[in-house]
């Protein structure tokens, strides 16, 4: 019998900490896992899954307007904000509740109160009672940061509260050009809300492909949002009639009966007892950990947003799958953060994988870069005014694919599938000679002869 209480000490259960609970269960360890909050964590309560489903509703706007040129006669439409936000809600109770019976299933014991880390094998719950454990694994998480900060901030909203907004707002100004701002300015500029985008940089999307960014930016100012780049908001107070009037770093004033800050987030690992118990954080507050994420205190170890490495939710859950293996399979791996795919659910949609042809260039990759914009067939019929691109970043001298891009309807579909080819190291060759499959988006990915520049 071990002298501990348990195997492993799970802290957080969201992606990460629920699949790690799992597997070492799975394995026969003995998993206690405790959450502070609701099972699931951000990406199922107030993440990746409830925004996918305001996307989802949000694009029936255009579907409507399609409709009657497919020979459709759909009426009148008219939107209903509470119905959908209660629906949402509704499901994500449902895949919570999914989580719980997953953590039961693995027999791990669920303590649904605040955890904190009391030394290298020893966590204490708020109940007072304190747990030894083997080991024990951080998956806290990250929240949503007002920063820089903005006097009157208080009076704005972050990204976890828009899904329980009492009314869908007329007016809705968002702050940041990141794609979580990106995507709530594209799902409520679509269900009716008049959308105002205030950014410092000079454009969208930082990090992403230029080619994407710009025709991102250009889609969203088509689609109705007013872009307002390379300013700030200096302060906001409140109207009388209970609206936000935001005072912007060129002396424009906006008023709205929202403001959403969406500039960043940060790792949840205040208060957690972490550095006491000798674990080293970097200059965000993020657990520093190596390639099997082991932080500094060879017994603790982290996944997930609060290493602050890839903050997505697959990665976290790769990774603590990866520290279960490691620890109770006898079958050491650690999680591949290289050429991983991810997708901005925006209206037009963005999926990518691989370099951008900005870091290509800057690795001193020679390119030969193969590109494709049309009318996608759809429109043909609707009329709408939109277009797809594709893009193909390739070495000239290996052939390789070093990354694929995409704007436009199903990129992230189309992208998931590429991302095996571009993570085998398929040469533009292997493109070439694979079949196209007619008539779709994804075939142009095969049929890209010329390139546009080299």
């Amino acid at each position: 019998m071990s002298d501990f209480d348990v195997d492993l000490f799970v802290i957080g259960a969201g992606s990460g900490g629920v699949r790690a609970a799992r597997i070492a269960g799975g394995h026969g360890a003995r998993v206690m896992i405790a959450e502070d909050d609701r099972i699931g964590g951000t990406c199922v309560i107030r993440g990746c899954v409830p925004k996918k489903l305001l996307v989802y509703a949000s694009r029936y706007a255009d579907d409507f307007d399609d409709a009657a040129r497919f020979g459709w006669n759909v009426g009148d439409t008219s939107f209903e904000w509470e119905r959908l936000r209660d629906n949402v809600e509704a499901e994500v109770t449902r895949l919570s509740g999914l989580y719980r019976k997953g953590l039961n299933g693995a027999k791990a014991e669920i303590v649904e109160t605040r955890a904190t880390v009391a030394g290298p094998n020893a966590v204490k719950l708020a109940t007072g009672e304190t747990v030894t454990a083997k080991y024990i694994l951080v998956a806290t998480g990250g929240h949503p940061t007002m920063e820089p900060p903005i006097p009157g901030g208080e009076l704005s909203i972050v990204s976890n509260d828009v899904f329980h907004l009492p009314r869908l707002p007329q007016k809705l100004i968002v702050v940041g050009g990141g794609y979580i701002a990106l995507e709530f300015a594209s799902v409520f500029a679509r269900l009716g809300s008049a959308v105002t985008v205030v950014h410092r940089r000079d454009n969208v999307l930082r990090g992403f492909d230029e080619d994407l960014r710009v025709r991102l930016r250009d889609g969203l100012v088509h689609a109705g949002i007013d872009l307002k780049l390379e300013r700030t908001i200096e302060r906001i107070v409140q109207l009388p009639d209970g609206r936000r009037r935001a005072h912007l770093s060129d002396g424009e004033t906006l008023d709205a009966d929202a403001i959403l800050v969406a500039t960043g987030r940060k790792p949840n690992t205040a208060g957690l007892g972490l550095e006491e118990a000798g674990v080293a954080l970097d200059k965000v507050g993020a657990v520093k950990v190596d390639a099997f994420s082991q932080s500094s205190m060879p017994s603790i170890y982290a996944v997930g947003d609060v290493t602050n490495r890839v903050n997505l939710t697959p990665v976290a859950i790769r990774e603590g799958h990866a520290v279960a293996d490691t620890l109770f399979s006898g079958r050491s791996w650690s999680a591949d953060h290289e050429t991983i795919p991810t997708a901005v659910f925006t209206t037009p949609e963005i999926g990518t994988v691989g370099m951008t042809e900005e870091q290509a260039r800057d690795l001193g990759h020679p390119l030969k870069i193969f590109e494709a914009s049309y009318r996608p067939m759809r429109a043909t019929i609707s009329g709408r005014d939109e277009r797809i691109y594709q893009k193909l970043v390739v070495d000239s001298f290996s052939d390789r694919v070093l990354g694929a891009h995409m704007l436009g309807h199903d990129a992230a579909e189309i992208i998931q599938s590429l991302a095996i080819a571009v993570k085998m190291g398929a040469t533009k060759r292997d493109f070439d000679a694979t079949m196209a499959l007619h008539p779709s988006a994804a075939e142009e990915f095969v049929t890209m002869r010329t390139p546009t520049r080299s």
